[in-house]
């Protein structure tokens, strides 16, 4: 990976944090509900998920860079 590209990732990485920290600082309580709501899901359910939102997102990252 290039010097670019890790810069790249340590922006994402950074953007995920301000993101998540921010839903945590101002909406705590619906947090606390949604990762209740985590727990009782089946592993598949939050694998296929995962797994669906992973693609999704290097997707939009590929259209995003190449359009």
């Amino acid at each position: 990976m290039t010097p670019a590209g890790f810069s790249d990732l340590w922006t994402a990485i950074a953007l995920v944090l301000v993101i998540e920290g921010a839903l945590y600082a101002l909406f705590p309580q619906p947090m606390k509900r949604a990762l209740l709501s985590v727990i009782k899901q089946p592993e598949t359910m939050l694998r296929t998920c995962g797994l669906a939102s992973a693609c999704l997102g290097v997707a939009w990252v590929w259209f995003l860079r190449h359009h």
